[in-house]
This record gives structure tokens, sequence and C-alpha cells, in this order.
């Protein structure tokens, strides 16, 4: 499923990282965000959740606009979950 935050979409406000790993952690279905991904921050806040059933991003303009580096977002998405802390 590809969720968007359409009140965010192309805004580059940054993504709705609660709202995504609320509906993933509520699937069985693998879940995409979309939507306001604006830095390399996202990508991060993202990946940390990932154990929620988060298995994609779409980084479109920010891509275009150069805020996120390819590469950078790659290593960092194909790297080993993220353990918690606590």
């Amino acid at each position: 499923i590809i969720y968007t935050d359409i009140t965010r979409d192309g805004a580059m406000g940054g993504v709705n990282v609660e709202s995504t790993s609320d509906l993933a952690f509520h699937l069985t279905t693998p879940v995409i965000a979309s939507g306001g991904v604006s830095s390399i921050e996202d990508l991060k806040a993202l990946k940390v959740e990932e154990d929620t059933g988060i298995e994609g991003v779409i980084c479109g303009r920010a891509l275009y606009d150069g805020r996120i580096d390819p590469k950078e977002a790659l290593a960092l998405l194909s790297a080993p979950a993220v353990e918690d802390a606590d």
C-alpha cells in the first residue's frame, strides 16, 4: 500500500511518520510512505519505524531538488534495522 499524506505531498514539510507507522502496524500488507519527504532526516525517522511494516518510501521532489542525495539515501535505507536503545 502506498500511503500518501496529501496535506504534506509536495509541500516539503516532512513526512507524517506517526500516521504511516500506525497504519503499517495495523496491516499485514507492506506500506510505502509518501508525501512530505524533504530530507535525509525524514528517511532516518522512517527507518526507525521499519519494524512496524514500513517497507519503502517515495522521495520524489526531494530527489529532484537535490535535498536528498540518492547514494546517501540508499546506504541508509539498505543498512540493517536500527535497534532501540531502551
